[in-house]
């Protein structure tokens, strides 16, 4: 299955470094002052380790060792590393969303590899958006490229309790508001949390996305839930490094790699996983660059009929740290292709089908990677809904939602923006009962903007209080990938752009019918017609920077949330000299 090339041939980065002309002998020259033999500019494969470090995007902050391997693995290939550092959005610090800069960090990033004298990439990745950023940078290029990401942190624990990252930062927050935990305990939770280096430790945005790449074929076997201190980890980083240069020698580019049968893989190992519904508007957007046609429709129908198997926070009770002892996510690979779920003949980057990679893996825990018969839910993936107050559809993950509230007609409760939801949300005197719907406008890609992770809406004290723990509520935002709920999310056309959201009133009746994929504002056509006409946007547009560029330009999240004129057109890799 491998696919192979002429070798030797000559490489992109001759166009910088091969020969004795004046500009050639500008470009080697300057190289040299770091102390690189002359031979090191012969024809071997340069090979960019595209990485995200930062000391501000704390979940990879340990890549820099991990980029030494790498740099190791791609010595003794024979190839010649380059350490590039790239944009990093870190969840955790950027505002007003990192989702708001994953476009600028893919579009600096596209440019970084077509600049420059590359001929393979290794994307050295790990939080949220760190991941599809780098990842669609690299297909709009299409230059050999490999994933390896910094892995999930330690479990966490608390007085006994397994503590997931940002899972319990949900639970513990609501405990505080319903008065079963004090701030004092609180504070004595959060140094549990984040114990050690690397992403979320729950099947949150971070361990999803590396899933994906592994499921797309872009990183090697069993990357996904090495956790970040291995030293399997290490391990992994310098079998990547030797693999880079052996990719770039048989020209096995993304485009060969990330096919629709390969996307679709993907979805259904979302849903065996009960992965984010972040993957949604991630791999749309992946899709858009390497112009395979999916749609939220795709997710429907691959998702709908594949149960979700593991066992972790926020859908279950394991951390990551239990599903790489338990084999990983080769073994939900494995039971994929035995329910004839997957595409086994999808090819990857070690030069294998995805089924050669699989087919011998053993499931070491049965109670974190459950079998069929005792899945977490029989129907996982990401159900798609639609109606009048969806036309082009929402998103919903059954397997964090309450299975008694996927049928649910109710009164709705409005905030208009996240200000109006945290200016009222503790007033006891909120009009709102657990029979509500909770409904947040002008939180997506134009309206926040950047459509930050504020879907999963806490509940009110006054509900919180009664031992009531989740409520529907329906946004035009996203969710965190370790939060739970019946959440209703990605609601489009966004409320921003006149979407039917933007017209709910207090005391409209909402219908959410998961099993009939429906989401209803029980109002007439005309009615809701003559609400849209009367519509005038009530947020402030930039006039000025990145944040200018990205309300002209960002798309729907049915479609992916990229910008515009990024989608599917893949330019040459190589750029003219100016010298």
């Amino acid at each position: 299955m491998t696919k192979k090339a002429e070798w030797p041939r000559r490489l992109r980065s001759q166009e910088w470094y091969g020969g004795t002309s004046r500009d050639v002998i500008y470009h080697r020259g300057w190289m040299k002052n770091q102390g690189y033999p002359h031979d090191l500019f012969d024809g071997r494969p340069v090979i960019g380790i595209l990485n995200t470090w930062s000391d501000m995007t704390p979940c990879n902050g340990h890549l820099r060792e991990l980029a030494e391997k790498v740099k190791a693995g791609v010595w003794e290939a024979g190839g010649f590393p380059m350490e590039v550092p790239v944009f990093s959005a870190s969840e955790n610090t950027f505002r007003p969303t990192a989702m708001m800069y994953r476009n600028l960090a893919a579009l600096a990033i596209e440019e970084t590899i077509r600049g420059q004298p590359m001929d393979g990439c290794v994307l050295l990745v790990g939080c949220d958006k760190t991941t599809p950023s780098l990842i669609m940078a690299a297909a709009s290029v299409d230059l050999p490229s490999i994933v390896v990401t910094g892995g999930p942190m330690l479990n966490g624990y608390f007085r006994g309790e397994r503590v997931g990252s940002g899972t319990h930062l949900w639970k513990f927050s609501e405990m505080v508001k319903a008065g079963e935990m004090t701030q004092d305990e609180f504070l004595e939770a959060e140094a549990s949390m984040s114990r050690s280096s690397g992403t979320c430790n729950t099947m949150g945005t971070a361990s999803t996305m590396a899933s994906m790449a592994e499921a797309l074929g872009m990183a090697l076997s069993g990357n996904a839930a090495i956790p970040g201190v291995d030293s399997r980890r290490k391990v992994m980083a310098q079998l990547t490094g030797r693999r880079i240069v052996q990719m770039v020698k048989d020209d096995l580019k993304p485009s060969d790699i990330m096919t629709k049968q390969a996307f679709e893989n993907a979805i259904r190992t979302n849903a065996a996983i009960g992965g984010s519904t972040n993957a949604v508007i991630h791999l749309l957007a992946m899709a858009g660059r390497v112009g395979i046609d999916l749609t939220l429709d795709d997710w429907d129908r691959c998702g709908r009929d594949v149960p979700t198997i593991v066992n972790l926070m926020p859908s279950g009770k394991y951390l990551m740290e239990e599903f790489f002892y338990a084999g990983g996510l080769p073994v939900v690979i494995k039971r994929l292709g035995e329910a004839g779920l997957l595409h086994k003949d999808a090819l990857t980057v070690s030069g294998e089908t995805m089924w050669d990679e699989v087919k011998d893996v053993v499931n070491w825990n049965e109670d974190v990677i459950l079998p069929t018969d005792k899945a977490l839910t029989q129907s996982g993936g990401i159900v798609v809904v639609r109606g009048n107050l969806a036309p082009k559809g929402a998103v919903l993950k059954p397997s964090a939602a309450s299975p008694h509230l996927l049928m649910h007609r109710g009164r709705a409760v409005v905030f208009e923006d996240i200000d109006d939801y945290k200016a009222k949300i503790n007033d006891d005197n909120l009009d709102i009962d657990e029979t509500c719907i909770m409904v947040m406008k002008n939180c997506g890609p134009k309206g926040y903007p950047g459509m930050a992770e504020v879907g999963n809406m806490g509940l009110p004290p006054k509900v919180l209080k009664k031992g009531i723990t989740d409520m529907v509520r329906i946004s035009d935002a996203r969710m965190s990938g370790t939060a739970y709920g019946t959440v209703v999310l990605h609601t489009s056309p966004e409320a921003a752009v006149g979407g039917p959201l933007a017209v709910v009133r207090n005391g409209d009746f909402i219908e959410l019918d998961v099993p009939n994929r429906r989401l209803h504002l029980d109002i007439s056509e005309q009615e809701l017609a003559e609400r849209l006409s009367q519509w005038k946007p009530h947020h402030d547009l930039p006039t000025s920077g990145y944040a200018f560029l990205h309300q002209q330009h960002v798309e729907g999240a049915d479609t992916g949330a990229d910008l515009d004129f990024l989608k599917g057109c893949r330019g040459s890799a190589v750029g003219k000299d100016s010298h």
